[in-house]
């Protein structure tokens, strides 16, 4: 299956109605630091497999043959992205800005959206403000969100007898976002959060931390750090002794890339919330194989979601026959579409949410590896429906 997808809005302009006869995809994100592996340059590679497969579908039918992908390092700071995304829309003519990671450079990201009115598929950062009180038309939240995470992770930890919680978080949008959406989510299954300690961002030495945790004696300790930060913590608890003492670690956000670089044995065991799994099912297997051919490696959720955003927007394109922003959006909006990324997949035209299937995965033991990167075992699958916050708490005014 390569796409099923159908739209709310109708055809636009003629095909001829394309911006200098040319399409320009976007990709801003962390292409030199904590947060390279996960997404970094090989959602560039994702971005032009979509192009190349949009190109193959519609053939001379196409709406045009120029599509070109272009790209840039916003170094997880929000001023560096500010800059970079008028950049990329003024003097790159970007029609469309894709995942940009990091919740403060994703805000800033979502604003010039506003101001220039070009859109911007966010794949890589997870608050919920982009599609809460900081939400625009222009700005659609395609992959995954805290609310989306502590609701997996934080009630199945919680009702499975991790009652009482420590939480440390990095200390900008995307911590104080896990943070509160996890406290939420652990109390609402019958927990407690007893304590919230923050950290900077990015940091590699959490010993103190940790330390400060672990001395009011909670069931579990969760860690709402990402990518390299991740990984340095992970380390740092096992390396502590922990576990010995009782102390559960939940993960709040982890993608298969941690996984693989600091080892499976680092992991086993731990439950998460997974937006999608390279190995999850036949359809996600064949792509993946495809992803590993181009890159050496296989895909995190990010890359396929970087996918699925340019695919979709491609496709809207084609309906509006246009590369005029409103219509875009217009033939986003509730939108329901079914891609290797997107399992049950809707735009929701009230927020601009896109919610598909999650999943509750857990980290499988090293004996139970059976190939490299057969890393995560799907537990449940969390349904679109209930996955994702719903739309009349999202507090989104376009």
């Amino acid at each position: 299956m390569l796409l099923a997808a159908c739209g709310q809005g109708g055809p636009g302009a003629d095909s001829g109605a394309i911006s200098d006869d040319s399409i320009v995809l976007a990709v801003l994100n962390d292409q030199s630091g904590v947060y390279k592996d996960l997404s970094g340059p090989n959602s560039v590679k994702a971005v032009e497999m979509a192009i190349a497969d949009f190109k193959e579908e519609h053939g001379d039918d196409a709406v045009t043959d120029n599509i070109e992908v272009v790209s840039a390092d916003h170094q997880n700071e929000p001023d560096v992205a500010n800059t970079k995304a008028q950049e990329l829309y003024d003097r790159e003519n970007a029609d469309v800005i894709l995942d940009v990671p990091t919740s403060s450079a994703a805000l800033a990201v979502a604003n010039q959206a506003k101001t220039k009115k070009k859109l911007f598929l966010n794949v890589g950062a997870a608050t919920t403000e982009l599609t809460g009180a900081q939400c625009n038309k222009y700005t659609f939240h395609w992959a995954y969100d805290t609310y989306m995470l502590a609701n997996g992770t934080g009630t199945a930890v919680t009702e499975g007898g991790g009652k009482n919680w420590q939480i440390i978080y990095p200390d900008y949008a995307f911590g104080q976002d896990m943070e509160k959406s996890f406290t939420a989510a652990v109390e609402g299954a019958g927990g407690s959060v007893d304590g919230s300690i923050a950290t900077p961002f990015p940091n590699d030495n959490f010993a103190t931390f940790l330390t400060k945790a672990a001395a009011k004696d909670p069931d579990v300790i969760g860690t709402m750090q990402a990518g390299g930060d991740l990984i340095n913590l992970v380390k740092q608890f096992n390396e502590g002794g922990y576990a010995d003492r009782g102390i559960s670690l939940a993960v709040g956000l982890m993608f298969i890339t941690d996984i693989h670089s600091l080892g499976v044995e680092q992991f086993a065991g731990t439950q998460f919330t997974e937006a999608w799994y390279w190995n999850m099912d036949d359809e996600a297997r064949a792509w993946a194989d495809r992803f590993l051919e181009e890159t050496g490696t296989r895909p995190s959720f990010a890359h396929a979601a970087n996918y699925s955003a340019a695919l979709q927007y491609l496709e809207a394109v084609q309906r509006a026959e246009t590369d005029e922003s409103d219509a875009v959006v217009e033939e986003l909006e509730g939108l329901q579409a079914e891609d290797v990324f997107l399992r049950n997949g809707e735009v929701r035209a009230e927020d601009h949410r896109v919610i598909h299937d999650a999943y509750l995965a857990k980290v499988k033991s090293p004996d139970e590896v059976e190939e490299d990167w057969d890393y995560e075992e799907i537990v449940a699958t969390i349904p679109a429906a209930d996955a994702f916050r719903p739309v009349e708490e999202s507090g989104c005014e376009m």
